[in-house]
């Protein structure tokens, strides 16, 4: 069965292109996971799918197995038992020694991914029903900006696979969509297209989850304060006229930018290879100078989904992703 498997789906739209769109559905996805949810990226930007760029995974591989393709695994999911203190507990005398009876577990779900930039010699129309997913708890599809043909075969796709309605979902054991997330620059060029996507999903009865203004200020990295160097309202005014929720504004943040453009994952390799010899170059200098030597920095092995809990916007990110999840368990048939 097409999508099984998948409980929930979120659109991330924009009507207009380099609003940071895919930043924002790999930033929401994340959140999403240190929230213990399951996952799924879904990438159909046929104008030039990032999504496998964002997460360092542009060289994977793809494999299909009998219910589909199989999407690449960002990051699995992960389960820690931190031992609590039970006031009634006592501890015997030594030398013997126990452990505390009780554990407290947090959980960060998985993070896998699909899109056109893995497949694009073997895209067709059927690459939504195409992907075996498996458990996921929210898949979230990154689409192509304007409101295209792609956008109107999705819809269609969508409505016919899944549901808006919490109670069929369940009764039917259908997929539900959420709806879609708005992604907007603060700029009025940028509000003008996504009236347009806010329209568009009034005719498709797409529920509008909110409006999310990208790159609204700049976040200071070293101390996280924002200035506005540019526009900054534009989303949350047109977000009240349009009388759809505002989520809130994202500022532009170095430390992100730096994460998934390779300067913290792995870089190109001439620059590599660059960048090693200029060392090569300082430490015969500083030898023949007898000037002492800087201890290396380790390099950051964490997984990205650990990381971006460094970067300033996560606690943006982990306000919407609850906003979300609040909005579907409250939505749920009991």
């Amino acid at each position: 069965m097409p999508l099984t498997g998948v409980k929930n789906i979120v659109l991330v739209l924009s009507g207009k292109g380099g609003v940071g769109k895919s930043s924002v559905t790999l930033q929401l996805a994340l959140a999403l996971s240190l929230q213990g949810k399951s996952v799924g990226i879904l990438d159909i930007d046929l104008t030039g799918p990032s999504i496998p760029r964002l997460v360092g995974l542009e060289d994977a591989k793809i494999t299909q197995a009998p219910g589909g393709w199989l999407p690449v695994v960002v990051h699995g999911a992960e389960s820690t038992q931190q031992p609590t203190i039970d006031p009634n507990f006592s501890a015997p005398s030594p030398p013997q020694s126990t452990s505390p009876p009780q554990q407290q577990q947090q959980q960060r779900g998985s993070l896998r991914c699909m899109s056109l930039g893995f497949l694009l010699r073997d895209r067709g129309d059927a690459f939504l029903t195409d992907v075996f997913w498996g458990p996921t708890d929210y898949l979230l599809i990154d689409t192509p900006p304007g409101t295209s043909d792609e956008h109107i075969a999705l819809a269609e796709q969508l409505l016919a696979l899944s549901t808006t309605d919490g109670a069929d979902a369940v009764q039917r054991n259908l997929p539900r969509t959420v709806g879609a997330v708005l992604v907007t620059t603060p700029q009025a060029v940028a509000t003008s297209d996504v009236r347009k996507e806010a329209n568009f999903c009034v005719k498709t009865s797409i529920p509008v989850l909110g409006v999310i203004e990208n790159m609204s200020g700049y976040a200071c990295p070293c101390c996280g304060e924002v200035s506005n160097l540019f526009s900054s309202g534009g989303g949350q005014v047109m977000a009240q006229e349009l009388g759809i929720p505002f989520l809130g504004r994202v500022p532009v943040d170095v430390k992100f930018g730096e994460l998934v453009e390779g300067k913290l994952l792995s870089g190109d390799s001439d620059d590599e290879d660059q960048e090693e010899e200029k060392e090569k170059e300082k430490k015969e200098e500083d030898a023949r100078n007898h000037t002492p030597q800087d201890t290396p920095a380790e390099p950051d092995e964490r997984l990205l989904v650990e990381r971006y809990k460094d970067c300033l916007s996560y606690s943006r990110f982990e306000g919407f992703a609850q906003t979300v999840i609040t909005g579907v368990e409250g939505s749920a048939p009991s």
